[in-house]
C-alpha cells in the first residue's frame, strides 16, 4: 500500500504544483488533476446520495460504485496503471439492466427532480458526464485505458436509470412539459 498521511498538510503544494501516485510533479490544473479532481468530486455526489434514505439494491450498488471510483482515481493518479476492467464495465451494465426492467419505457424527456435521493442522484449523473468529458480531454494527450471512459459512460447512464427509480419510489418523476417554452 501507498503512503499513508501522518500530516495532512505538507507545503508542497503551496507552488501550484501536486505529487502523482508515481512521484511525478505536475501543475494542479494539469488535465490530469482536473480529471481526478472531478472523479473525486463525483465520488462525493455519490456519497451525498448514499446519506439518504435508499432501498437496499441501491445502496448496495452505489457503495460499489464509491469504491469502484476510488480505483479509478488510482488508476489516473499513476500514469500507465489500469485497475478499470471490462469486467467492471460489464457489471454496471447488469446492474443497470436490472434497475431498468421494472421502469416504463420514456415517452418524455425528464428533469432532475422527483425527490431528494432523485435528485441527489441527477447531480451525481451530471458530475459524471463532467469527469467523462475531463479524461476525455486527458486522452488528447496521454493516453488513458478505454475501459475507463467506457466505465464512466456506463455510470452516467446507470445513474440516470437509478434517479428514475429513486424519482418512483418518492412519488414520482418530474416530466419535461413541452408545452411551458
Amino acid at each position: 500500500m501507498g503512503k499513508r498521511l501522518s500530516k495532512i498538510y505538507t507545503r508542497t503544494g503551496d507552488d501550484g504544483s501536486t505529487g502523482l501516485g508515481d512521484g511525478a510533479r505536475v501543475d494542479k490544473d494539469h488535465a490530469r488533476m482536473e480529471a481526478i479532481g472531478t472523479v473525486d468530486e463525483l465520488n462525493s455526489a455519490i456519497g451525498a446520495v448514499l446519506a439518504l434514505d435508499l432501498i437496499a439494491p441501491v445502496r448496495e450498488c452505489l457503495t460499489g460504485v464509491q469504491h469502484e471510483l476510488f480505483d479509478l482515481g488510482g488508476e489516473l493518479s499513476i500514469p500507465g496503471y489500469t485497475l478499470i476492467s471490462a469486467a467492471r464495465v460489464t457489471a454496471l451494465e447488469i446492474s443497470l439492466e436490472g434497475f431498468n426492467a421494472d421502469l416504463p419505457p420514456l415517452k418524455e424527456f425528464i428533469l432532475p427532480g422527483g425527490g431528494a435521493a432523485a435528485s441527489a442522484c441527477h447531480l451525481a449523473r451530471a458530475i459524471c458526464r463532467r469527469a467523462e468529458r475531463r479524461i476525455i480531454t486527458l486522452n488528447r494527450v496521454e493516453p488513458i485505458n478505454s475501459q475507463t471512459i467506457a466505465y464512466l459512460n456506463r455510470l452516467s447512464d446507470l445513474l440516470f436509470v437509478v434517479a428514475r427509480v429513486l424519482a418512483r419510489n418518492s412519488g414520482g418523476e418530474v416530466l419535461w412539459d413541452r408545452t411551458r417554452s
